[in-house]
């Protein structure tokens, strides 16, 4: 059942079906002569073209799962920080799904896990201004009620699958988006610094395989490595058996699962 707009706690756009959420929601902030307002977010029941990181589409059964775009403007927030958001994005969903279940992880930079399979993939669209971030729009996909899974994606796990419960996805939603706004305005208090150092060290706890040797893959070929550290500015950095360190930007690595 789809919500009721009038009471849900943030300005909503219910939506049976839309091409996407994020295409939806931007056209919409380009569209308005007034501003859209912040945390404003459009659902769909279904995607027909729903996006995903490295081009991926995003299977999900009408109805039974969550597809959404949220939209900020954190003006205040410089361009070489906007890792940040990627960050209390991704905490806000995994904390929020740890209510329900255990071993949720974030896989860098933000897909979140369930063991070893996925159960929520992030897609971050920022636009500049100048230095400074002038909107973000975030679209996420949650399988919450899905039984079943037929695409080629190698790994997805929903909600109920783990649990054998259905959900109220909806309430759901709005306790994710609570907890984006409570990490938001954090950034935006008298102590920023410490703020963003705070959610570093939670995002640093929440990662997928934070120990131990792993298996991952670059343009060189396949290789063990540990997670030392991610950089503020979403750089991985992994230490090799020969105790290299090797540094990352997003795209240039992959985890083998």
């Amino acid at each position: 059942m789809m919500p009721c707009p009038d009471t849900f706690p943030f300005p909503l756009v219910a939506l049976e079906e839309t091409i996407s959420t994020n295409q939806y929601i931007s056209q919409l902030c380009n569209n308005l002569q007034e501003s859209v307002e912040e945390l404003t977010t459009v659902t769909a029941e279904f995607q027909t073209s729903g996006k995903g990181q490295r081009g991926n589409t995003w299977e999900a059964e009408e109805g039974k799962n969550l597809l959404f775009s949220f939209v900020l403007y954190p003006t205040f927030l410089e361009a070489r920080r906007q890792f940040i958001l990627s960050q209390i994005v991704s905490l806000s969903i995994k904390e929020e799904l740890e209510m329900w279940t255990g071993d949720i992880t974030i896989k860098w930079p933000n897909d979140i896990y369930w063991k070893n399979k996925k159960i929520c993939g992030i897609l971050i669209e920022n636009d500049l201004s100048g230095h400074f971030i002038g909107r973000s729009i975030s679209g996420i996909g949650i399988n919450i009620n899905q039984d079943e899974f037929h695409s080629d994606a190698p790994n997805p796990v929903s909600l109920k699958q783990i649990t054998g419960r259905e959900y109220d996805r909806y309430e759901i939603l709005a306790r994710i988006l609570k907890r984006v706004q409570t990490y938001y305005n954090c950034l935006q208090s008298e102590d920023p610094d410490t703020y963003s150092a705070l959610i570093a060290t939670r995002y640093a706890r929440s990662l997928f395989r934070r120990r131990g040797l792993h298996p991952y893959e670059d343009a060189n070929g396949k290789f063990l490595a540990r997670l030392l550290r991610v950089e503020n500015d979403g750089r991985f950095i992994l230490e090799d058996e020969s105790g290299k360190e090797r540094e990352y930007l997003f795209k240039e690595v992959q985890y083998i699962l």
